[in-house]
């Protein structure tokens, strides 16, 4: 097992690689699928949702 292999080498490992750029646009993209989640999460956005799909023909179940 090499120090890559745990969640701090992997921090590392991307700090050296990753520009602040892309480290940036990777921590938005994270925080905006979390609060996508949480925010379909809630029942009347998640009825929504499921409604759009059988009105546009998606088999859910």
């Amino acid at each position: 097992m090499t120090t890559t292999d745990t969640v701090h080498g992997r921090l590392a490992l991307a700090r050296t690689n990753l520009s602040p750029a892309q480290a940036a646009a990777t921590l938005l993209s994270v925080a905006a699928l979390g609060f996508t989640l949480l925010l379909l999460g809630e029942p009347t956005a998640h009825e929504a949702m499921h409604n759009f799909r059988h009105a546009a023909g998606i088999v859910c179940h």
